[in-house]
């Protein structure tokens, strides 16, 4: 009886420390931002100075321009996602000027920031909550940031040809 005893609290120990540990909904999203910022950055990296200006197509932005639209709808999407504030109206990062390798970097990399420390704060209870999404979308909060994920993957997924046509070789995929 005594073994049971202690097997049975030695059992509810192990889960208990294991609930403790348990990642939350929000420290998951996190830690997927955190790889897509360092994932981000090795596009940005590897694409040549002299080809931040490249666009494919008259129509089509340029390599800079689809990070820095990147960079604002990164801010875009956490701020309604969270709440919190952001610093820069919508659209002024591909309205600037300065569109240098260093500038554009900092700015894509200051966006994740962003997002990440906004999503730091973020009650998990707040998950569910309904936000409107540029005006038009009803969707949860955490749906927002699945919208926010999404678009910086699509965009990075673009940035991939332009890449290719510089001449330059595209980081390796990196799902985990």
């Amino acid at each position: 009886m005594k073994k049971l005893k202690q097997i049975t609290l030695l059992a509810l120990f192990v889960l208990t420390v294991g609930a403790a540990k348990a990642q939350t909904a929000t420290d998951a999203v996190v830690k997927e931002l955190e790889r897509a910022k360092a994932y981000t950055k090795e596009y940005l990296d590897v694409m040549p100075e002299a080809s931040y200006s490249l666009k494919p197509t008259p129509q089509m932005r340029s390599f800079a321009d689809q990070f820095l639209h990147l960079a604002d709808a990164n801010y875009a999407f956490a701020a309604t996602a969270t709440g919190e504030k952001s610093p820069l109206a919508m659209g002024a990062l591909e309205k600037g000027t300065d569109k240098s390798k260093a500038t554009v970097t900092k700015d894509v990399l200051a966006s994740y920031d962003f997002v990440i420390a906004s999503i730091k704060k973020l009650p998990e209870a707040k998950l569910k909550e309904v936000v409107k999404v540029f005006g038009r979308f009803d969707l949860t909060r955490a749906q927002t940031l699945d919208k926010c994920f999404e678009h910086q993957t699509h965009h990075r997924g673009q940035a991939t040809v332009y890449i290719r046509l510089a001449g330059a070789t595209p980081p390796q995929e990196k799902l985990f």
